[in-house]
């Protein structure tokens, strides 16, 4: 039986979006052409392979026993063809996915774009949010170039590079009627707090450094983004302990403070992780090149 390739990638990219109209969309194909490739797939492999439910497609017995098999076939294909290929960075039109967790996004990406506009004007990125499911930001399928943030548990098929380490500081207001230039126990734990909620492991690690230091603080305030701390504390007498890379551009406010935590809160390590279909191909190869230089500049600051 003569089989036609072309359909594979149809049939993953089913598989990761569960919906035609999204993978018509990822695969820039229109509906009805992603439709006509279904069929075909259906005759090649001889199972209906997508069911259709109220909530989107859900695959058969059949497609999920091929999907890992297609994908690692189409795994090595890549890794083969792309790492032929040359890569010129200034002449690049392409477009990257990347999954940075909110922390990342704040503090790595805007120096991201910037050597991104000096050296590869034509490369855009397209970011994707990642919390705590590897498998959501696409990564894990090889949709997504990369994910960058606290990685645990990753599956075989990721490669992960640790790129830099961060630690943790306090910022109040700058006027605060009760604290100087420095935060002692005493004073940490008479304060409220602003909490940061983000996904993930970042803030089950800010949790257990203060259990570590038998540090305790009375949380008045939740919140989900970065952005929302500095507005809250400028205008109360609360504090937050948040990544010192993050206080380091939150001192620029001259309505804030930063300080160091009245104990040592240790370090928290920031990851890079890609699909191994992309060990060798010469554009994600330099972008997360380009990624770690920036997070060690950073860093190094």
């Amino acid at each position: 039986m003569r089989y036609d390739l072309n359909l594979l990638p149809t049939f993953i990219a089913l598989m990761e979006e569960r919906n035609v109209t999204r993978a018509a969309e990822r695969l820039g194909m229109t509906q009805p052409a992603l439709s006509n490739a279904l069929n075909r797939l259906r005759v090649m492999l001889r199972d209906p392979l997508f069911i259709r439910e109220r909530y989107g497609m859900q695959p058969t017995e059949k497609a999920q026993e091929l999907a890992p098999v297609i994908a690692a076939a189409l795994a090595t294909l890549d890794d083969i063809v792309l790492g032929q290929q040359d890569f010129d960075p200034a002449q690049a039109n392409r477009l990257f996915t990347i999954a940075p967790n909110s922390y990342v996004e704040y503090v790595l990406m805007p120096a991201v774009v910037t050597r991104l506009r000096e050296q590869a004007p034509g490369i855009k990125l397209r970011l994707t949010p990642f919390g705590t499911d590897l498998a959501e930001t696409g990564v894990v399928s090889g949709s997504t170039a990369m994910v960058i943030g606290r990685i645990t548990d990753p599956p075989d098929n990721l490669v992960v590079q640790h790129i830099m380490d961060d630690g943790l500081a306090c910022v109040v207001r700058a006027d605060h009627p009760t604290i100087g230039d420095s935060l002692s126990r005493e004073q940490y734990e008479a304060l409220k707090h602003v909490n940061m909620l983000p996904p993930g492991r970042l803030r089950a690690g800010l949790f257990q450094a203060l259990e570590k230091q038998a540090l305790k603080r009375e949380v008045a305030v939740s919140v989900t983004h970065f952005l929302a701390v500095p507005e809250l504390v400028a205008v109360t007498d609360y504090c937050s302990t948040l990544p010192r890379l993050i206080c380091r551009q939150l001192a620029r406010d001259k309505r804030l403070k930063v300080m160091p935590a009245p104990a040592d809160l240790g370090t928290f390590p920031v990851e890079m992780a890609w699909h191994v279909r992309y060990r060798h191909d010469p554009a994600h190869r330099w972008l997360r090149g380009l990624v770690a230089d920036v997070a060690r500049e950073i860093s190094a600051g």
